[in-house]
């Protein structure tokens, strides 16, 4: 029986991931130790390997084939684009996808007027107002607090992901839009998909008993 690797977007969404793991009976003691350098953890007796990513590249090693499954967020899917499936969602780090900035900039929503907007996610940005309200703005990259966009001058408002919203309460900005519900998802190579289905499918199942999350059949960002 060959491994089936597991690649999971370092930091809280790992551990939460291996938690809720560790529930359908798939754990990996290695991972306990906090001063272990490995780079790869294996359960030799059920046959699993897992590795920390960071989140922009776990879709990249799940399409290659290098991770037969991944866990990431909702928000690197859509960004990243790769071609793999998403099966589950796991319900955890529910947030959302906004478009956020002063109430003062609220009319350049319905406006049809040219506009700025500053974002670490530029793909869901475009897909957004390209392809969905059908308007033409300039996206600008950034990689830090884009909060810091419309507070000094460099756009109009920003895309980004919101949770309580306490952040831009306090800075002087507002939720415009809702782009789209955010959460941990379960992807999965498309030839692994083949290969171990019925591994993959019982995994599935075992999840979805425990977290009662939606199947979510789909391609990439076609889900």
């Amino acid at each position: 029986m060959r491994y089936l690797t597991f690649a999971l977007a370092k930091g809280r969404l790992a551990k939460q991931a291996m938690a809720i793991l560790a529930q359908c009976g798939i754990t990996c003691e290695e991972m306990q130790d906090p001063s272990s350098r490995r780079l790869i953890f294996v359960n030799e007796e059920k046959k699993y390997k897992f590795f920390l990513a960071k989140a922009s590249d776990v879709p990249t090693y799940v399409e290659y084939g290098a991770a037969d499954i991944g866990i990431v967020g909702k928000d690197t899917i859509l960004e990243e684009g790769r071609r793999m499936y998403e099966v589950l969602d796991l319900g955890i780090g529910r947030c959302r996808m906004c478009v956020c900035g002063p109430e003062s900039a609220r009319g350049l929503l319905e406006t049809g007027e040219n506009f700025r907007v500053a974002t670490k996610y530029p793909n869901i940005a475009k897909d957004y107002f390209y392809n969905r309200r059908h308007q033409t703005v300039e996206i600008i990259q950034l990689n830090g607090s884009v909060e810091l966009g419309p507070i000094v001058g460099l756009a109009d408002m920003i895309v980004d992901i919101v949770e309580t919203g306490a952040t831009l309460k306090e800075n002087g900005l507002a939720v415009l839009a809702e782009i789209v519900d955010l959460s941990a998802r379960v992807t999965v190579n498309e030839a692994s998909m083949k290969m171990e289905h019925q591994r993959i499918e019982e995994l599935i199942r075992s999840l979805r008993g425990i977290t009662a999350g939606p199947r979510t059949e789909g391609r990439g960002v076609e889900s």
